[in-house]
């Protein structure tokens, strides 16, 4: 039985989770998978109970977490290289950033080299989180551990192109493309009566349009974007109706409910219950397929982006998409027939937002090629059957 060790930078909300936690539990019998996996942050949504739910076995790495810091960074390494010598896996496959760094290093230098170390990345962090130095050191590290791994997986097309033309980090030969998969069934269901629930609870009117987008609030998903869009949508189109609904939570939560209060919207904080405001902060919901099916448009305003989970969840939800033009978006959005996708520019973002909030008509047509699309390329049983035949391949 082949043993597989799967290392996580931290279980927080997001695509990585949900990869790691489908791959574990619906993987082929034969496939035996423990999970490694870092801490959250503390703004961060906990996800561990996606792995607890699924049964799927796993251990926290002390001190491995999203931030940079030598000597924690050490004594991570050193426990994920004893689990390596105490498991003895066939396959180490590493998922996000700080899991590819300590865990590829950890199994090439074990002593007992897995047959092989795969590792995928969801996003990266050469665009838009570092200065051009810093950006140039990680780079070359990341070079260095693609040599030294028998697999990379590139969760879309593009982000493929720029990990072997743009960033120059490993050939195309050793580059597998494995789109994410996820259960979307919940997404799909009971439409009707999750949008009544919300909009009752909230006390949204039939004419009034719901705006949402979910996300880390943090700099790189650009949430001062979307309050600039949503401004300006506001100055030029005084007579729509609208409410906005930001679900999340991170370090910039107060500067984005400042820049909101400063647009002269009114503002319910997590916590509180004034829903008449324009702005509804939400904190992290887990019942993210009905906030979905109370909106009527769900936007991405993000710097950089892998696979955008939010997005395809809500394309699954059968809601109209808009987003910037950012990492693998146009890999999931085809602009015009799945969705919106524009420059950032919030000149030009809150046009198009209220081209979509002015026709009920265009938001179903994108919403049903949308919820088409999303099902059809995004469901987990293709992500686990790919990466079982990318294992039998790399093992025999």
């Amino acid at each position: 039985m082949p043993r597989i060790l799967r290392i996580l930078n931290r279980l927080n909300i997001g695509g990585p989770t949900y990869n790691v936690a489908y791959l574990s539990r619906y993987i082929d019998p034969d496939f035996k998978t423990l999970v490694l996996a870092g801490f959250k942050e503390p703004y961060e949504g906990n996800s561990d109970y996606l792995l607890k739910d699924l049964d799927v076995p796993f251990e926290y790495v002390p001190h491995m977490g999203r931030s940079i810091d030598l000597v924690k960074d050490l004594k991570a390494y050193r426990y994920i290289y004893k689990s390596i010598k105490d498991n003895k896996p066939d396959i180490v496959h590493t998922h996000a950033a700080k899991a590819g760094v300590l865990g590829r290093l950890a199994a090439h230098y074990s002593g007992l080299k897995p047959r092989a170390i795969v590792h995928t990345y969801h996003g990266n962090v050469f665009d838009g989180y570092f200065s051009p130095i810093k950006t140039n050191v990680f780079l070359n590290i990341e070079r260095y551990l693609c040599r030294i791994s028998d697999a990379i997986v590139s969760i879309s097309e593009r982000q493929k192109d720029d990990l072997v033309n743009k960033y120059k980090i490993a050939p195309a030969n050793k580059v597998h493309v494995i789109k994410l998969g996820f259960d979307l069934q919940r997404f799909t269901e009971q439409q009707e009566s999750k949008r009544a629930a919300f909009r009752t609870y909230y006390g949204i009117k039939e004419d009034e349009l719901v705006i949402a987008i979910t996300g880390r609030l943090t700099a790189i998903k650009n949430h001062a974007l979307f309050i600039e869009s949503i401004s300006l949508l506001r100055q030029q189109n005084p007579a729509l109706k609208f409410k906005v609904f930001v679900v999340g939570d991170g370090e910039l939560l107060e500067s984005i409910i400042a820049q909101a209060s400063n647009s002269c919207f009114s503002v319910c904080r997590p916590g509180t219950t004034n829903y008449d405001a324009d702005i509804i902060f939400t904190s992290w919901r887990k019942d993210i397929d009905v906030i979905n099916a109370g909106a009527d448009i769900i936007a991405l305003t993000s710097v950089n982006e892998g696979t955008p989970v939010s997005i395809i969840e809500a394309q699954a939800s059968g809601t109209a998409v808009i987003c910037t033009d950012v990492g693998g978006v146009k890999d999931v959005v085809n602009n015009g027939y799945s969705g919106i996708v524009c420059d950032q520019d919030p000149v030009q973002f809150a046009q198009k937002l209220g081209e979509l909030a002015s026709n009920a008509e265009l938001r179903n047509t994108l919403a049903l090629n949308g919820e088409k699309s999303a099902i059809e390329n995004y469901s987990y049983a293709r992500l686990v059957k790919e990466t079982e035949d990318l294992y039998h391949n790399l093992l025999s």
